[in-house]
């Protein structure tokens, strides 16, 4: 029976840490990541992402990404960027109505001939009730086996204080 989830990993932050890593991707299977109430420690935290090879984040030059984002107050963005070190996904707050949600569907990241990329939707709730919908992906144009991800916040001394991440492989 095709589109059932099995739990692969899950991490549910309850207190301060540095960065939230899930590994365990093992096939060829697609993948899905679910990432729901994120919130920093330190407001105005940007959220930032990196694909893990043997457990470890890779920090090369080698993310391209494009994305739309639509914006409840004011017109949509188009967002783009080739060679960085992470993937971004904007700043973050620390007010009670503020949050970061996700799903992702990563592919090809067990495949050591292939580029890894992924599609996102992501959804963050801003401190002035403004909503921010964003759909697209990004692609790790290394061919190597990544085995999972990784979250950080990018400035020194922040961390994340909440939020469940977990990932799923779609059989």
């Amino acid at each position: 029976m095709a589109g059932k989830l099995v739990q692969v990993a899950t991490n549910t932050v309850t207190s301060a840490v540095s960065s939230v890593t899930l590994t365990g991707i093992s096939d060829d299977s697609v993948y899905m990541l679910a990432i729901n109430n994120v919130l920093p420690t330190t407001d105005t935290s940007n959220l930032k992402m990196r694909l893990t090879v043997s457990g470890t984040p890779d920090t090369t030059a080698n993310y391209d990404r494009a994305s739309k984002i639509l914006r409840t107050s004011t017109n949509f963005i188009s967002s783009s960027a080739t060679n960085e070190t992470a993937i971004p996904f904007g700043q973050l707050g620390t007010a009670g109505s503020e949050s970061f949600s996700a799903i992702f569907y990563l592919y090809n990241f067990n495949n050591p001939n292939e580029y890894s990329f992924a599609t996102n939707e992501t959804v963050i709730r801003q401190n002035t009730a403004e909503l921010l919908g964003a759909m697209g992906g990004f692609v790790n144009t290394v061919s190597q086996s990544c085995d999972g991800v990784h979250f950080y916040i990018n400035e020194a001394s922040r961390t994340l204080a909440s939020g469940t991440f977990t990932l799923y492989r779609v059989v």
